[in-house]
């Protein structure tokens, strides 16, 4: 059987079927194709100007990794005139932050960019082992993103920094969408859906590059170029409320390719309909979404923290591996299912009048909130109010032959050969 010809050049060998159109294409073309389409986004949304400075936020796995690698390239090949590090946020997870953490480091000296560490210890006085071992597993992701993405913004700061991008795709955007729909939080839903979010508030801006590229497509060009990433996942995520909404990402991206960009497009659609005085910010519906290599299509360049549950990512990565060596067989993502029309009905409810919100800064720490005391800041009060407060006593043998002791907790009396 003749092997089937790359759709673009019409020369070399299809070894890769893209998981948005199903488009059979060669190793060669499918790089400068992804590459393309992420400088098409950056370039229509104006996310750059020459000589910025830009903060990567690297966490050691694929879509960062990928984030790093494309940026790099592009600006060299492009001339974006952009100074680009890393930027590394440690959240206090052993077993796995410490781990990606070698990752980054090694992606730095890869890649020739600086690299910084901001950890959650130094920043709040907790880690996210010792908030989980406070509250449990429930609800810990919401500590985390709260304090991650002002520890993000603080590193930022730090470094004189005023434009942090993030590996956000196009699976991420279609989750938070989906989770923002089910808890009917509109505001948030507006800022979430924008490429670029910023505020007259903070000096720091965020953008997405990658809003509108596939997660199968990240872990394509990874395994393709060879980069180095991490690809555990969180220890503490299966608990995450995204874990739901990926779940019903992925059902229907089975069922339709297209779902995971209609999703995104939709939400942007919707995100229009929030007025800016209540959405706090720039709304995601103006954003540029341009089509390379597909003429006719309705879709273009589209596709999360990238994470997946189910090791799916993980099965997608052994199979490459084991297609690598075999020059007869294909590297595909096959999707199976049926494309169905829908149906869509107006309502006649009357909206809900939604509050106005006015972003300000913390009273606290500074950091910009909507309320008087940041979401952090509050997590933080309830965390150290249920810090131990019983007196422990400890002696100096004890002391010395335990140098895992912790000193930082509240109110904690050390008395030395006080007999109990």
């Amino acid at each position: 059987m003749p092997s089937t010809p790359c759709a673009i050049c019409n020369a070399n060998r299809a070894l890769i079927i893209r998981p948005k159109n199903h488009q059979k294409l060669c190793k060669a073309c499918f790089i400068t194709l992804f590459e393309t389409e992420i400088h098409n986004t950056i370039t229509a949304n104006f996310l750059f100007s020459s000589g910025e400075r830009v903060a990567i936020g690297a966490s050691g796995g694929k879509d960062s990794t990928v984030l790093a690698s494309v940026l790099k390239t592009l600006n060299e090949r492009y001339n974006y005139g952009l100074n680009l590090l890393l930027l590394s946020i440690d959240e206090g997870i052993k077993g796995y932050r410490d781990d990606s953490l070698e990752t980054v480091k090694r992606n730095a000296v890869q890649y020739g960019m600086p690299l910084q560490i901001v950890g959650y210890d130094e920043l709040y006085g907790w880690t996210m082992d010792q908030v989980v071992s406070q509250i449990g597993k429930k609800g810990n992701c919401t500590y985390c993103g709260v304090f991650r993405r002002q520890a993000l913004d603080r590193g930022a700061a730090r470094l004189g920094i005023k434009h942090v991008v993030t590996g956000h795709n196009a699976d991420d955007i279609a989750e938070t969408v989906m989770m923002n729909l089910l808890r009917g939080d509109l505001p948030r839903l507006a800022r979430a859906t924008s490429i670029v979010t910023a505020s007259a508030a903070s000096d720091i801006k965020r953008s997405k590059p990658l809003k509108y590229a596939y997660e199968k497509e990240i872990v394509l060009y990874a395994h393709h170029k060879g980069l180095d990433y991490f690809t555990t996942e969180c220890i503490y995520s299966p608990e995450a409320f995204r874990g739901s909404a990926r779940t019903l990402i992925k059902s229907l991206e089975r069922v339709r390719p297209s779902a995971i960009l209609d999703v995104v497009r939709s939400g942007e659609d919707m995100a229009r309909l929030v007025p800016e005085e209540v959405s706090g910010g720039r709304k995601g519906g103006n954003d540029v979404l341009v089509i390379e290599g597909e003429p006719g299509a309705g879709g273009g360049c589209g596709s999360a923290n990238g994470r997946t549950s189910g090791g799916e990512m993980a099965d997608m990565e052994k199979q490459l591996l084991q297609n690598e060596d075999a020059q007869d067989k294909e590297t595909e993502v096959t999707i199976k299912g049926q494309r169905h029309d829908r149906n869509c009905k107006g309502s006649n409810r009357t909206p809900k009048k939604l509050p106005k919100q006015q972003m300000g800064k913390c009273a606290r720490c500074g950091y910009l909130s909507s309320q008087d005391i940041c979401k952090a800041c509050m997590l933080l009060e309830g965390l150290n109010k249920n810090r131990p407060k019983t007196q422990i006593q400890v002696s100096i043998e004890e002391e010395d032959n335990s140098p895992t002791l912790t000193r930082r907790m509240e109110g904690l009396t050390i008395m030395p050969n006080q007999q109990t």
